[in-house]
C-alpha cells in the first residue's frame, strides 16, 4: 500500500514533468511564430534567430522590436 506521503511526492514529480512539457510547448510555439512573423513582415531585416533554449528561458518573443512592430498593425 502506498502512503500518503509517497503519493504526494509521485504526484508532484509528475506535475513537474507537465509543467515542463508545457513550458517546451509553449517555447517551441514562440519559436515557429517568431520564424513565420520574420518572414511574413519583416524578411528585409536581417535577423538571427536564438537556439530555443532562449526562448525556453525567456518564454518570449526574440524578434527585434522594429519587426515586432510591425506584426501588431
Amino acid at each position: 500500500m502506498i502512503s500518503g506521503l509517497m503519493l504526494a511526492t509521485i504526484l508532484s514529480a509528475d506535475a513537474g514533468k507537465c509543467d515542463g512539457i508545457k513550458r517546451d510547448m509553449k517555447a517551441l510555439e514562440l519559436y515557429l511564430q517568431d520564424q513565420e512573423d520574420h518572414q511574413k513582415y519583416c524578411p528585409n531585416l536581417k535577423w538571427k534567430q536564438p537556439k530555443i533554449s532562449v526562448y525556453k528561458e525567456k518564454l518570449k518573443s526574440q524578434l527585434p522590436k522594429t519587426c515586432k512592430k510591425k506584426t501588431q498593425q
